[in-house]
């Protein structure tokens, strides 16, 4: 969430920003109006509770000199019934104005560059070679039926499209893959392993931008209202809500595998086919608590995590910096990495990599001290997926393909596999 005080004294800068993320700025015209409103309450009130003090002490004199105080009194109680009425509206605007607040995107960082929409999106770097074959390459699709390791169909009969039943040495491919990136981050990269509840309260998803917004693209529990985690950036970037944390503990890593559960309502039709866009899917995520000068040189650290994932396996992949115009609603600044899929002849995205500055940090209120006796100031906070599956699947399947219809498994996931070749 932004700062109240800042949108209060920099609408201009806001509301540029809002056009650059090709967003509206109604609703800060909106916010500004109730927040004038809501302060000259504030203020009224504040006059008539320090007149009620004044004449509270009046009355009380009064009294002790046995003068009749029944007007003064019979004022009084007016002038409470006014400043009740005054604190119940104040309360009605200042709810309506967080909950403009709560559904107002972050501000890009200075160096987003500004744009549409993806294909403004600058090519920061590459990695590796696409694949050449002598033969024709075949979509991760047609290898995985052939192979029977994973099963679209049976997999769409248990629960609907875009779930997917993976099978024998497919399911090992995705269990040997969580293993490996969790190894990585924990063992090399100084993560902590967190293992988070999958489904969490209303609370935990506003923490992190999904609520009030995106609530709709979401697995709800109605009868509990409990969510299904859209990713383990919820439930791990909330462990601290509402905490102070000792300065000497910020910098934390913290890393997690879970499944991820998203309706993707509006994109009915669009990338379906196989493992490319799915309800329910896999990933180890990386969380960073970092202290604000601090956190563009953790983001690009992050980064490198993710890239070293891409590079073990062997993967071509390139890093994309997002344009304001194509940034998540809670990102300060992005990098995607996208891997190379010979078989669908595209780039997927597999990583994402943000800053959200304070603006996560302030809807939940995680805070950190630098030392004893010091203000409270909001972390930073960082996530990125290290990386997801099944677009890391579709990748291996794809450019590790033979022409005898084996799939050759990279070398750093052998130990987890138990197995050189699949098929």
């Amino acid at each position: 969430m932004l700062d109240a005080k800042m949108v209060r004294t920099n609408p201009d800068k806001v509301r540029q920003a809002l056009v650059n993320r090709q967003d509206s700025t109604e609703q800060i015209d909106k916010f500004l109006a109730l927040d004038e409103e809501r302060r000259k309450l504030l203020t009224e009130s504040e006059v008539l509770k320090a007149e009620r003090n004044k004449v509270s002490e009046e009355i009380a004199k009064m009294k002790r000199e046995k003068v009749d105080a029944i007007s003064e009194i019979e004022r009084m109680r007016g002038v409470s019934e006014k400043i009740k009425e005054l604190d119940a509206k104040f309360a009605e605007l200042d709810a309506e104005a967080e909950d403009i607040l709560m559904r107002v995107p972050n501000l890009p960082h200075e160096s987003v560059p500004i744009g549409k929409d993806a294909s403004d999106n600058p090519i920061v770097r590459t990695w590796g070679e696409q694949k050449q074959f002598d033969f024709e390459p075949q979509a991760h699709w047609d290898i995985a039926k052939t192979l029977d390791i994973i099963d679209f169909e049976r997999g769409t009969k248990l629960s609907g499209s875009g779930f997917i039943l993976y099978k024998g040495l497919g399911a090992r491919l995705e269990r040997a893959l969580i293993n490996y990136m969790l190894d990585l981050h924990t063992r090399e990269h100084g993560y902590q392993e967190i293992l988070p509840p999958f489904i969490v309260n209303r609370a935990t998803m506003t923490g992190t931008g999904q609520l009030p917004k995106f609530e709709y693209d979401m697995y709800r529990l109605p009868d509990d209202d409990l969510f299904l985690i859209p990713t383990a950036e919820v439930p791990v970037t909330n462990i601290y809500n509402s905490e102070i944390l000792d300065g000497e503990s910020v910098p934390k890593y913290m890393t997690a595998y879970t499944p991820c559960f998203r309706r993707e309502a509006g994109s009915a039709g669009k990338d379906t086919r196989g493992l490319l866009r799915v309800h329910q899917f896999d990933k180890v995520e990386m969380v960073k608590y970092a202290r604000p000068e601090e956190s563009y040189d953790e983001l690009e650290k992050m980064t490198h995590d993710a890239e070293e994932v891409l590079q073990n396996l062997g993967l071509t992949y390139r890093v994309i910096l997002l344009c304001t115009g194509d940034m998540g609603f809670s990102s300060a600044k992005t990098y995607d990495l996208e891997v190379w899929s010979p078989g669908v002849g595209t780039w997927l995205e597999v990583s994402s990599c943000s800053n959200c500055e304070d603006f996560q940090a302030r809807r939940g209120s995680i805070r950190f001290r630098r030392e004893f006796g010091a203000k409270p100031e909001f972390v930073h906070t960082l996530n990125g997926s290290g990386v997801a599956l099944p677009r890391t699947v579709i990748a291996i399947i794809e450019n590790y393909q033979q022409p005898d219809g084996t799939i050759i498994v990279p070398e750093v996931l052998r130990p987890y596999m138990g197995v050189d070749v699949i098929g």
